[in-house]
């Protein structure tokens, strides 16, 4: 039988410290979405397929530009819950999603950023373009554990 260990990484040049991280620097790019009607089980292979852990419920806007926003953020923990409770009820994406929608820009301080989903009790937060004021990524708290894994000074 083979001993298999871990070698410990010393940061990553691609990495900032915390101290000098931006969500920008963290975020991951782009978001996986559904609509307010789509079915529990639609959602859970959304999650598998893509392999994340929330997926952002879009809904119609009603400002000028129109288009769809971030109407609510539906998790991993969450769709369990559901799933547990309802069985093999197909409710829709807009009875489930439950975690609070909280937005910020790709320039704030990422300390920053963790401390207003630490006072908030948020897993996953929506990053906005300041311009167009549209989604563009998502800043999860397993971005800053990276961070704190692997930032170098």
């Amino acid at each position: 039988m083979s001993d298999t260990s871990v070698q410990a990484l010393r940061g990553s040049y691609l990495m900032p410290p915390l101290s000098r991280a931006t969500v920008g620097d963290a975020m991951h790019l782009g978001i996986i979405s559904c609509d307010a009607e789509t079915s529990l089980a639609e959602i859970a292979r959304l999650m598998a397929i893509h392999h994340v852990h929330c997926i952002a419920v879009m809904a119609p806007s009603h400002g000028v530009d129109g288009g769809d926003l971030v109407w609510g953020l539906l998790t991993d923990l969450g769709l369990i819950r559901a799933g547990l409770r309802l069985g093999s009820d197909q409710s829709a994406a807009r009875a489930l999603a439950n975690e609070p929608v909280m937005s910020i820009r790709p320039t704030m301080p990422l300390r920053q950023a963790a401390e207003k989903m630490l006072e908030h009790g948020v897993n996953h937060m929506i990053v906005i373009d300041p311009e167009t004021r549209r989604p563009i990524g998502v800043l999860s708290t397993l971005d800053i554990v990276r961070v704190l894994a692997w930032g170098e000074g």
